[in-house]
């Protein structure tokens, strides 16, 4: 069986095809358009009628994609940056119908138990109690949980590029002041989300997103080229001393540093400054970088519970109400 994932996130638009025989989304092509819609939003955060033409582009660039690639789908969906926008509606009807692919918004506490879920199976049974942070570009996911799925979710306003918007604006570098207000909005929206990590005690903290991803190669883990089954670890007491390298550093510049991507250079530094913030005030020492996540976990979920089980999910989240057929499920085979 082949099914296709598109995840409209903060940055890009992303396209996973996967075989699933056996219970495992392996993939077989991957493709990524760059819109960076975070850039292009109103102080609202409506999402400016240009920006949403392209993401329109790039979704039906990713159906046309999969359809060559014979696989059944796309299973489509949008994170924070659509889902928090005044104009999410206008959005979803815009891509509707002009892709005919109806694409959602899942509630940030579902796409915490996605990627919960991804984490699980890629540590397996062996992690234990298991704590699962996700910083995106919007929002920050956490949850906690003992079995396949978490008995803790939740979502936070803490996404690097939002913070970087909203408190990282006036100097670049960012001054003492800056940093000080972003720092106590990170512990204030933590607070409680802490407080029952540390009260539940995990076994296990694991990682995901392109952030942490980043953060952990700065702090000396093993570059992507080696491939996903190196094991990386992000360690609590290292990230003092990245916060100080990227703060010391006009935006611009931060992609010198080791891990650093330039279009994420400018988010690097609020993304570390939550990273650290959160595992402290967690009373995570250290935490396993998982390669996989919420895209993973939409397709394990659909692989183990079954098509209706995202027939549901996007039925009860934020959709365009587009009359849109569905597609048939197709049996695995070479493009042509």
């Amino acid at each position: 069986m082949r099914v296709s994932v598109v995840d409209a996130g903060s940055n890009t638009v992303r396209l996973v095809i996967a075989d699933v025989e056996g219970g495992v989304p392996l993939p077989v092509h991957t493709v990524k358009w760059k819109l960076r819609l975070s850039e292009q939003v109103g102080q609202d955060g409506t999402i400016a009628d240009e920006a949403v033409e392209r993401l329109v582009k790039a979704v039906g660039a990713a159906g046309a994609t999969a359809r060559r690639w014979h696989a059944a789908g796309p299973l489509a969906f949008a994170t924070a940056v659509v889902r928090s926008a005044p104009n999410r509606h206008e959005v979803l009807q815009r891509v509707a119908s002009g892709t005919g692919i109806r694409m959602c918004t899942l509630p940030g506490e579902t796409e915490a138990e996605l990627t919960f879920l991804a984490a699980r199976r890629w540590l397996g049974w062996k992690a234990g109690p298991l704590a699962l942070l996700d910083i995106g570009g919007g929002s920050l996911e956490v949850a906690f949980g003992r079995g396949r799925l978490p008995d803790f979710a939740a979502s936070l306003p803490l996404g690097a590029n939002r913070l970087t918007r909203e408190y990282l604006g006036l100097q670049d570098p960012p001054g003492p002041g800056e940093l000080k207000e972003l720092r106590r909005r990170v512990r204030h929206e933590l607070r409680d989300v802490a407080s029952r990590i540390r009260w539940e005690r995990p076994r296990t903290a694991a990682v995901t997103s392109r952030t942490f991803q980043q953060l952990a190669r700065l702090c000396g883990a093993a570059p992507g080229r080696f491939g996903p089954f190196v094991e990386r670890e992000l360690v609590c007491r290292d990230l003092p001393e990245a916060v100080r390298a990227l703060a010391a550093l006009p935006a611009a510049d931060r992609a010198q540093l080791p891990g650093i991507s330039a279009p994420r250079a400018a988010q690097s530094l609020a993304g570390a400054i939550v990273g650290h913030t959160a595992l402290k005030l967690m009373g995570l020492p250290r935490a396993v970088v998982c390669p996989w996540a919420i895209r993973e976990g939409v397709l394990l979920r659909y692989v183990e519970d079954g098509a209706d089980w995202w027939t549901e999910a996007a039925g009860t989240a934020d959709t365009a109400a587009v009359p849109v057929p569905a597609a048939p499920l197709r049996i695995a085979s070479p493009p042509a």
